[in-house]
């Protein structure tokens, strides 16, 4: 059964061509053309993955993609937004609603193919069994990676997957210093010149929801120039 892909953009023809690109890549897609449509189909259909334009009628992908991180029968469906809108306010917005991943057209069909596959890798190592260590505990943060939940001091605190995926990362590594391109790779699947600002915006999410104050991090700790280290008591 091959993966399904839900592709949702108010024209026509970039869903053409896009459903195109991932039929000849062995994926099923399932074509959308207004925000309305593609929560039906959401709901209806249960897709592996949603590329979700950003700028669309009867509900625009900002809607969307808040909507659906809010129910909870759908929250951990994947989100590659798509959109002409390329200011970095947008993609902010995008990430911090919950979308895991954001391409500005115009596009090359196979990057965002790519980013698909990689997306998709990292679902699947997500709910793969892990011979590490199952809970992962530094300070007040602990980190269940069976359950996928995080509780902070106690309390049960909502990541979305790239979140986790980060925190993941520097709880396997504390106190070692990873750069850029090793954070984007754990948390992304991916890494190349551009997702920078991506990462910074998901990197401040996390401080929002961990941090007893964020603009004085007792956990994440900037390394300029290099990338971010965990810091903290274990």
């Amino acid at each position: 059964m091959p993966q399904r892909i839900l592709v949702v953009d108010d024209d026509k023809s970039i869903v053409k061509v896009l459903s195109a690109y991932l039929e000849q890549s062995g994926y099923q897609a399932i074509p959308a053309y207004d925000g309305e449509m593609a929560l039906h189909t959401l709901r209806r259909e249960r897709p592996d993955l949603v590329i979700l334009d950003l700028m669309m009628p009867n509900r625009d992908g900002w809607e969307v993609t808040n909507l659906v991180r809010a129910d909870k029968t759908l929250a951990a469906t994947p989100i590659i937004m798509l959109t002409a809108r390329i200011e970095d306010t947008d993609k902010i917005v995008g990430l911090e609603l919950g979308a895991d991943d954001y391409i500005p057209k115009p596009f090359n069909p196979r990057e965002v193919v790519a980013r698909v596959k990689a997306l998709l890798r990292r679902v699947r190592l997500d709910q793969s069994p892990n011979s590490a260590p199952h809970v992962l505990v530094n300070g007040g943060l602990k980190l269940d990676l069976d359950q996928r939940t995080l509780t902070v001091d106690s309390q049960l605190v909502e990541l979305t997957r790239t979140e986790f995926n980060l925190l993941e990362a520097f709880l396997s590594n504390p106190g070692f210093t990873l750069t850029r391109d090793d954070l984007l790779e754990k948390s992304m699947g991916y890494a190349y010149e551009g997702l920078g600002r991506a990462l910074d915006t998901h990197i401040r999410n996390l401080r929002r929801k961990i941090e007893p104050d964020p603009e004085n991090p007792k956990y994440i700790q900037t390394v300029y120039g290099v990338g971010y280290r965990l810091t903290g008591d274990n």
